[in-house]
């Protein structure tokens, strides 16, 4: 009887596990003193726990946002130019069709979400990256609208003002963190995605 041969393929360039790591850091940083900032100056009836803000208080906050923001900008411009450059966008995220991402969507929900190969992002997969990427380029627009309202006055223009900026800033900031807490709930369903984060590899069937 023949046995199954395995192989190792490569999944994740270091590039890509470099950043992605970066941006995790980043986005933590600034979601949750981003959270801190709400509390100062809240425009919906609640306020996020002070146990799970960033900075203490507002200037404190601030300081991790700011700073956090420039990481993420940086790492996301590298990560960018080389998703472009590289084609590695144009590999892994298309072609995205709505009825796929659809069928993913509620294949996922079924618990039926194939990971057979690694290597190949499924439908929802692609749908849940490139929000991602769009939440991110809402947020430093909005971002750039709240901190500099009067120099960037056409960006906050075509948020409803100062006070419309902060409310699309927020939304996207809660969209995007709900997106990463559905990614990390599948990574906790189909455990073997994670390793090939840290080493670029995973074990294929020959």
């Amino acid at each position: 009887m023949e046995t199954a041969q395995s192989h190792w393929v490569k999944i994740h360039p270091l590039i890509v596990r470099i950043t992605h790591w970066i941006n995790a850091f980043a986005i933590l940083m600034m979601a949750t003193s981003g959270w801190r900032i709400y509390n100062a100056s809240p425009f919906f009836p609640f306020r996020i726990p002070s146990e799970i803000t960033l900075g203490g208080w507002l200037a404190g906050a601030l300081q991790w946002h700011f700073a956090a923001m420039w990481l993420l900008v940086l790492n996301g411009i590298v990560y960018v130019t080389y998703g472009i450059v590289s084609g590695h966008f144009r590999r892994k995220f298309f072609p995205l069709w709505p009825r796929d991402v659809v069928r993913d969507v509620l294949g996922a929900f079924r618990g039926k979400l194939a990971h057979d190969d690694l290597s190949m992002y499924n439908a929802a997969q692609r749908a849940a990256y490139l929000a991602i990427l769009l939440c991110l380029v809402v947020l430093v627009f909005s971002g750039l609208a709240i901190w500099k309202p009067v120099q960037f006055q056409e960006i906050a223009g075509l948020m409803g003002g100062y006070e419309g900026a902060r409310i699309v800033h927020f939304c996207a900031m809660a969209l995007m963190v709900f997106i990463v807490l559905v990614h990390i709930v599948m990574v906790m369903l189909v455990p073997r995605t994670f390793p090939t984060m840290i080493t670029g590899r995973a074990r294929r069937a020959s």
